[in-house]
């Protein structure tokens, strides 16, 4: 069945159980003309039209359930009247049985069985032999409660199942909103965490241009050229700071950070110290600088430090026996940093989140970089970050 027929059948459930009495009342029709009873013709209309009227419960079992269920056992009378049973009417009692067990709790399920089948069980019990096929009633009474039976057992396996399914689907899209909750909790974390960093070097450039600033006044009439130098300084500074900013704006705090200190965030220059301390934490490490390190803006310099801290702590957790190389390329376009190791990667954690990772893509996207992380072909884990150098002269619009 296509999602399509699903669909229609629980969005119009009364025309969808029409369609299924209908073919309840074709089947009965059809062993009435393979197999007729002794009846005349017009017997055998009436019979048709008592069928008919045995077959509406079916196409009320979802919409009105409870009336379908007093409807079938008012039909009982139906064998009475006929000297024999309308050809629906056990298919009726079957399908209702069913519908209850399959879509009702248990109680209210287990009710319309015992409300539907011992009235069926005491007609065959004390209706004369002859109204009941001339049958043994004893052997009708268990025939009917056995068929009954499986009807609700088959219902309640149905109700089990489509329980279980919805208990997992569920479970699904509660696991997936948590994974997704937590993803973005540790995009949170590492961004307040970016951003405090870059508060700090703002802070630092800001103290600087104010003591420069100071300097330059007071020396302003006794010295101009070292005033002017001093001003030219807060110049360049200034417009550092402002690039600064433009970024500190887009990983603005949405709750409070503890006041930081005015101090200097480590950059590149503090690199070299880096990898001599993962040296002797056991970890041989190289150092490849391509290009000249100049002047670097603080931000850049912070973003370049942290994520060569990063890759190395992962190569000294999860590498093992194993050599590292960070390499440095400066052009007038880009800086490049890679970080590799010969080791055996981290762990695949499918249930956890990486921090790290994100933050050092959210540190490389501020400055409009690419970061590409993993397994290298020979063996080993690669760190690769590129990050376009802007102007030194360019200003934030």
């Amino acid at each position: 069945m296509t999602n399509r027929a699903r669909a229609w059948i629980r969005g119009r459930p009364l025309a969808a159980d029409t369609c299924v009495a209908v073919a309840v009342l074709l089947v009965s029709a059809l062993f009435l003309l393979l197999a007729p009873p002794d009846l005349r013709p017009t017997q055998l209309w009436v019979t048709l039209g008592w069928s008919a009227l045995g077959a509406v419960p079916v196409a009320l079992r979802r919409v009105a359930p409870w009336p379908a269920v007093g409807l079938a056992v008012a039909t009982l009378a139906v064998p009475v009247l006929l000297r024999h049973a309308p050809p629906t009417q056990g298919l009726t009692f079957i399908v209702l049985t069913y519908t209850m067990a399959a879509h009702r709790r248990v109680r209210p399920a287990a009710l319309a069985a015992v409300l539907l089948w011992v009235p069926v069980a005491l007609a065959n019990l004390f209706t004369p032999p002859e109204n009941v096929f001339d049958t043994n009633p004893a052997y009708t009474v268990l025939n009917n409660l056995l068929t009954g039976s499986v009807a609700y057992a088959v219902g309640r396996a149905v109700h089990a199942r489509r329980q279980s399914t919805r208990m997992l689907r569920e479970r699904a899209r509660v696991a997936e909103a948590t994974q997704r909750s937590l993803a973005e909790q540790a995009v949170a974390d590492e961004r307040r965490r970016i951003a405090r960093e870059l508060h700090d070097v703002v802070a630092h450039q800001v103290s600087v241009m104010g003591v420069l600033a100071t300097g330059a006044r007071r020396v302003l009439r006794r010295d101009p050229d070292a005033a002017d130098a001093a001003m030219a300084t807060v110049e360049e500074t200034g417009r550092a700071t402002l690039r600064e900013l433009r970024r500190l704006l887009d990983v603005l705090r949405t709750e409070t950070e503890p006041v930081a200190e005015l101090a200097p965030q480590p950059g590149v220059t503090g690199i070299e110290a880096l990898v001599e301390q993962v040296r002797e934490a056991g970890l041989p490490v190289t150092l490849r600088v391509d290009g000249g390190l100049g002047p670097l803006e603080e931000g850049v310099a912070l973003t370049v430090y942290r994520i060569v801290q990063e890759a190395l702590t992962n190569a000294l957790k999860h590498a093992g026996a194993a050599t590292a190389l960070v390499r440095l390329t400066v052009t007038d376009e880009f800086l490049a940093v890679e970080v590799t190791d010969t080791g055996r990667g981290p762990a695949p954690l499918p249930d956890r989140i990486g921090h790290g990772l994100v933050g050092m893509r959210e540190r490389v996207a501020l400055y409009g970089g690419i970061l590409r992380t993993g397994p290298r072909a020979g063996g080993g884990f690669r760190v690769y970050a590129r990050i376009p150098l802007e102007s030194a002269g360019a200003v934030a619009a």
